[in-house]
């Protein structure tokens, strides 16, 4: 069955005027069977008694707001687009997520909003009762699940948090297909994340296809989030279908590596950037040091053998490779 929007329903403050007026009707009659008439006092309460049930149908939806409405179990149809509606009064609102609050936009703040509160004083005190609004937001909201703890392709543990911006197309599906849509959601949204994450390293690694093609990449999570994010988008879409919801952006906010080997990461980390500037120096100082001597050879201002070229390239590289700066020791005599 597909999504049925109830339209042509938009005369709610017809019928509240027309209750009332009845309602009144009601009073006057039993007003008027006191005096006059007693056969009017029956027919005045028999309309109060019932009159009030036209009161049940009437409904009020904001923009951006759905109410999907069963009668006697059966799929009634969904309330769609601003206005006060009247419709059967014996339908009900369906909303099987009403009372679920996520880390969402829209689920922050307590769970107070859409919620009607209502005091009921006793012998044990006053007790308020909370009764959560059936109807269903059709806004674009984002969830943000708690960060996970999952292993890389290459078995590094990471930590990794995701937000999914989100939104309700088929309210039919939200509620009946599935038993809790914002549940269904929030459970997709881990399976998905762990099963993009774990196709790729933290970090650029050799030999590592993450593409699926049967070549190696340079795919990462921290150098390719934004592929990674488009993935795990996908995947989530892939699994909601079903449940009516629309998936329109998802973000990697958090990703480092868990904290039993974030430290023995790091040194790694250090030790490559280490390395790879010391190739950098290195290469530098020997191009100096092969201009110096070429400078020296073509201007003919000394001549050095072979073993003074040794000793010169030397100490020229340790100067220019070393951590601290040099310290060098001047002769005074001749070169020999």
């Amino acid at each position: 069955m597909e999504e049925r929007i109830i339209s042509g329903k938009k005369n709610g403050m017809l019928v509240l005027i027309l209750t009332i007026l009845l309602l009144l009707a009601g009073v006057a009659f039993i007003i008027v069977g006191i005096i006059a008439a007693p056969i009017l006092i029956a027919l005045g309460i028999l309309i109060l008694a019932i009159g009030w049930i036209p009161f049940c149908g009437l409904k009020v939806i904001k923009p951006q707001e759905a109410l999907v409405l069963t009668l006697f179990g059966k799929y009634y149809g969904t309330l769609k687009g601003d206005g006060f509606y009247f419709v059967n009064p014996f339908c009900t609102g369906v909303n099987p997520a009403a009372t679920t609050k996520l880390n969402q936009s829209g689920d922050v703040d307590g769970g107070k909003k859409g919620v009607f509160s209502l005091s009921l004083t006793g012998t044990d005190g006053t007790q308020t009762v909370e009764l959560p609004s059936k109807k269903i937001s059709m806004k674009i909201m984002t969830l943000s699940n708690s960060r996970q703890k999952i292993n890389d392709c290459l078995g590094n543990p990471v930590e990794i948090g995701i937000a999914v911006t989100w939104r309700v197309i088929d309210t039919y599906k939200a509620v009946f297909d599935v038993d809790n849509y914002k549940e269904y959601l929030s459970l997709q949204c881990d399976a998905a994340l762990r099963n993009i994450v774990r196709l790729y390293p933290y970090d650029v690694a050799q030999n590592v296809d993450t593409t699926g093609d049967g070549k190696a990449d340079e795919g990462s999570l921290r150098g390719s989030s934004e592929l990674v994010a488009k993935r795990i988008k996908e995947e989530i879409q892939s699994k909601v279908d079903e449940a009516g919801l629309e998936i329109l952006e998802a973000r990697i906010t958090y990703l480092a590596y868990a904290p039993e080997i974030a430290a023995v990461m790091l040194q790694r980390q250090q030790a490559s950037a280490i390395v790879d500037a010391r190739a950098m120096i290195v290469d530098g100082a020997v191009g100096m040091v092969k201009m110096a001597l070429d400078k020296l050879g073509d201007d003919g201002i000394v001549e050095l053998d072979e073993e003074r070229k040794a000793a010169m390239v030397s100490n020229l590289l340790v100067v220019l490779c070393g951590n601290h700066d040099a310290q060098p020791v001047v002769n005074s005599g001749s070169l020999y």
